[in-house]
């Protein structure tokens, strides 16, 4: 009996839901006030995995939804982690949405020792040249940031969660 073989992208099943998030924390040592910032952004009990900055072709932007504990979690993010007492560090995540559909998403993601604003900024501008450098239209950009003025030792988070609807 001869089968035809399926393509290899009926396998998987890509992610269809994006969610920006942002947090910040201090805490004890670093690992901590990173795990803080995690709780704070409301992704904190889930496996991230770490992944590069690609939003799959028609995905949807919405509000991070309930992650069940423990899952896996493909995930976009910058993050710092600062000593340095009164230094203000930030992160932030943008998402460039083409604007033919077929295409996939750009996520470009910053950390830095700035404000909000900057960090902001800059994520804004690396999503236009990532899509320049493709040669693709840009439909919007939406983005997410946050700041963290350091008491001792803190940590400023922000990413994109991709997950199934």
């Amino acid at each position: 009996m001869n089968k035809e073989i399926s393509p290899i992208h009926s396998y998987f099943k890509l992610p269809n839901t994006v969610s920006l998030v942002a947090g910040s924390s201090e805490g004890e040592t670093p690992l901590n006030a990173f795990d803080g910032a995690l709780l704070n952004a409301g992704i904190g009990n889930v496996n991230l995995i770490r992944i590069s900055s690609i939003m799959p072709p028609k995905a949807e932007i919405v509000p991070l939804p309930k992650l069940p504990m423990g899952a896996l979690v493909p995930t976009a993010y910058g993050y710092i982690i600062s000593e340095t007492p009164g230094e203000t560090i930030s992160a932030a995540i943008s998402i460039a949405i083409p604007k033919d559909e077929d295409l996939c998403g750009l996520i470009m993601e910053f950390e830095g020792v700035c404000g909000k604003k900057e960090a902001e900024e800059k994520v804004r501008e690396m999503a236009k040249i990532g899509f320049e450098m493709r040669g693709w239209e840009l439909k919007e950009i939406k983005s997410i940031a946050v700041e963290h003025t350091v008491e001792k030792l803190g940590c400023a988070f922000a990413a994109a969660a991709l997950w199934y609807k």
